[in-house]
């Protein structure tokens, strides 16, 4: 089984951009699609964008388009969440996750997931 170790988040200033990782080890990486969550305090968890295994689709919500782009390097065995323009809404433990789905929000197709990693954007 694969484990996926997010990084990269911490205190950041609204208008900033941040780049958070996700390394996985374990197993072959490369096959395998990627996904983004996140989770602000007191709401559920939810899909914000996922590449697929080869890294040639990227799939986003709506409410992140545009500010967010999702990349990997599996010569790496990492995926890449790059979020530009932050805004306080975008304060949150973010999470990622192993499917073999393609463009999928669901959570029930992510198999693998990290424990997260707390961004949180001051204005």
């Amino acid at each position: 089984q694969v484990q996926l170790v997010e990084s990269g988040g911490g205190l950041v200033q609204a208008g900033d951009s941040l780049r958070l990782s996700c390394a996985a080890s374990g197993r072959t990486f490369s096959s395998y699609g990627i996904g983004w969550f996140r989770q602000a305090a007191g709401k559920e968890r939810e899909f914000v964008g996922s590449i697929n295994w080869s890294g040639d689709n990227t799939y986003y919500a709506d409410s992140v388009k545009g500010r967010f782009t999702v990349s990997r390097d599996n010569a790496k065995n990492t995926v890449f969440l790059q979020i530009n323009s932050l805004k306080p809404g975008d304060t949150a433990i973010y999470y990622c996750a192993e499917t073999t789905v393609e463009d999928d929000p669901i959570e029930a197709v992510y198999e693998s997931w990290g424990r997260g990693k707390q961004v949180t954007v001051d204005c």
